[in-house]
């Protein structure tokens, strides 16, 4: 879905990128609106790393851009929110119909995208029947119980799946089919808020392998862009996980209100924005001290 999204956009995405990241608040807005349309963070970052190294963005820029990127990565978890089941047939029949007629190639990646879309959903659906009779066995409610007691745990589970999927908007929809399954109550949710928080940390954490990977044959400047991204989500995720309780109720006091499992999606996902909206505002007027610290972490070659 990425991908067809980012080639029907073509050019003048790339070009709209590159012309609005003058300021670091620009910049944070055009990474997020970018993000937000190809619905991916790991798709923009490595396409600013690109730009990086071409010469095309400067260090601070290329930070601004991707700050604003983890806010609109946030997109897909709101969406997957929404229970659309029954919109389903439509979405996948609307992706198909637009390939099948679409006289373009711009059109026939859009139908590709919106076929990819009703994909996504169809696996969410898939998730949540597989984990609803697991939940139901005793070793995995006591599984369930040790991420929910031990937050490093969760952490450590939502890295791991995130290193292995390479996609934290797919590992967050994995947490959300999981957290609606209810648990031996028949009530309450099997995972909770609380235990599905950790998780969500540990993949924004996760999704910066990728950045990392695609730097790694790069210039000094794009690998230190990829060190900045590891440093916001690697910041923010220790400072929530100490503050874990404090933000469990801030998630809590947002919309929607309702039984436990009928909300829990929504609440993960606002929990996934809010997240990366406080990371953003705290780092945003900070970038001068975040590209010094990169800058540090990522030093020049000792030439003789």
């Amino acid at each position: 879905m990425s991908e067809a999204l980012q080639q029907a956009a073509g050019e003048r995405l790339r070009r709209a990128l590159a012309a609005l990241t003058r300021t670091p608040l620009t910049g944070a807005l055009a990474g997020m609106v970018v993000t937000a349309v190809v619905q991916s963070s790991s798709a923009t970052t490595i396409m600013v790393i690109g730009f990086v190294s071409a010469g095309l963005l400067e260090l601070p820029q290329a930070v601004a851009v991707i700050f604003g990127a983890n806010i609109g990565t946030t997109v897909t978890a709101q969406l997957l929110a929404f229970r659309v089941e029954e919109m389903l047939g439509l979405v996948l029949f609307g992706g198909f119909f637009l390939c099948a007629v679409a006289r373009t190639e711009r059109g026939r990646q859009m139908g590709t995208a919106v076929f990819s879309f009703g994909l996504l959903f169809a696996g969410m659906e898939q998730i949540q029947s597989v984990v609803e009779p697991l939940a139901l066995r005793p070793e995995f409610e006591a599984w369930m119980a040790q991420v929910r007691e031990k937050p490093l745990w969760g952490l450590l589970l939502g890295l791991g799946m995130t290193l292995v999927v390479q996609s934290s908007s797919a590992t967050i929809g994995v947490l959300q089919g999981v957290a609606r399954q209810a648990g031996p109550d028949g009530v309450h949710s099997l995972l909770g808020l609380a235990g599905a928080v950790p998780v969500l940390l540990g993949d924004n954490v996760g999704t910066t392998i990728t950045a990392i990977l695609a730097a790694a044959g790069g210039t000094r400047d794009a690998k230190r862009a990829a060190a900045a991204h590891c440093c916001f989500n690697l910041s923010g995720s220790l400072v929530c996980l100490l503050a874990l309780p404090w933000f469990v109720r801030l998630v809590e006091l947002l919309p929607p209100e309702g039984e436990e499992l009928e909300i829990i999606a929504r609440q993960i996902a606002n929990a996934h924005t809010l997240f990366n909206a406080l990371c953003t505002l705290i780092w945003l007027p900070l970038t001068p001290l975040m590209v010094r610290l990169v800058t540090t972490l990522v030093p020049e070659k000792r030439t003789e």
